[in-house]
């Protein structure tokens, strides 16, 4: 049996757009949804009530945040499998754990709490940075939230991470029934030059060669999985984090691999998923190196 769909709530306006993305990826891909909700009180309160005792305002509160969701989810689809449960923890913890016994994350882009004007809540940065499985982060427009654009968007950008991302991105555009549209960008030396002198009699410079090998190099892995798939391939010159971000406007989904590294705050996703997981107009699934 396939590990379930796993989406954090808090009862935010943003988590209740990542719940109805999360009832219709479940559906999509018949897997049963898990709805948690993390409780710090839960964590350092619960344990020492008697049982028994008259259950506290901000545990029934709580549990009524996980009951709207449960109940909000079934309206939206009644043939999916739902389990909601509150948690001991904070959110971190508590999704980096529900994460090694999940198909994936989902999550909203800004929780309760969030200062209005990040990009990004810190919570998703976070579990998208040290989760086990992949991370879907829901943000964007109307129409990328909608699925309206029948397209995922696929960015290669580095060898070690794009198999995995490659076969997501399939599995996701099989589920839909819909176009994969694969990216390698290839930006030039900041001075113009390149390392070696373009290929005798033609004009593609070796970057751009090299990043449409990477293409047919990833791609034929996993098209031989998922040969319904529709596929088209750009290479396109520019800064990786810049191109995806400006083509995920016309997707419904934008697929990256995980550049996991160590920065001033701890384990960080890299540049290019943490630009999108910002700038993104649709939602972005973060996939990590080893499923």
């Amino acid at each position: 049996m396939e590990h379930p769909l796993v989406v954090g709530t808090d009862g935010s306006d943003s988590a209740v757009r990542s719940l109805d993305w999360a009832v219709d990826e479940a559906a999509r891909h018949g897997l049963p949804l898990r709805i948690v909700h993390a409780s710090s009180w839960e964590h350092y309160e619960g344990a020492s009530l008697a049982e028994g005792a008259e259950r506290p305002g901000e545990q029934v509160l709580e549990e009524a945040v996980v009951d709207s969701a449960a109940a909000h989810a079934r309206r939206r689809n009644a043939e999916v499998t739902i389990t909601a449960e509150v948690l001991p923890g904070d959110a971190v913890t508590t999704l980096l754990n529900e994460g090694l016994h999940a198909s994936a994350l989902v999550l909203g882009s800004r929780g309760r709490g969030e200062i209005a004007g990040l990009l990004l809540g810190s919570v998703g940065l976070t579990v998208a940075a040290r989760a086990k499985c992949p991370v879907i982060v829901v943000r964007g427009d109307a129409a990328g939230l909608a699925g309206t654009h029948g397209r995922i968007l696929l960015g290669i950008d580095d060898p070690a991470t794009a198999a995995t991302a490659a076969r997501f991105a399939f599995r996701e555009a099989e589920a839909r029934q819909c176009l994969l549209m694969a990216v390698c960008a290839w930006p030039l030396p900041a001075h113009g030059t390149d390392e070696a002198p373009p290929p005798a009699g033609g004009s593609r410079n070796v970057r751009e060669e090299r990043a449409a090998e990477l293409l047919d190099e990833v791609l034929a892995q996993a098209a031989g999985e998922y040969p319904a798939v529709r596929v088209r391939r750009a290479t396109v010159e520019g800064a990786a984090h810049k191109v995806l971000v400006h083509r995920a406007a016309a997707a419904d989904l934008l697929v990256v691999g995980v550049q996991r590294r160590h920065g001033h705050f701890g384990l960080q996703p890299g540049r290019v998923a943490h630009h999108a997981l910002c700038h993104a107009a649709c939602p972005v699934a973060v996939v990590p190196r080893h499923l």
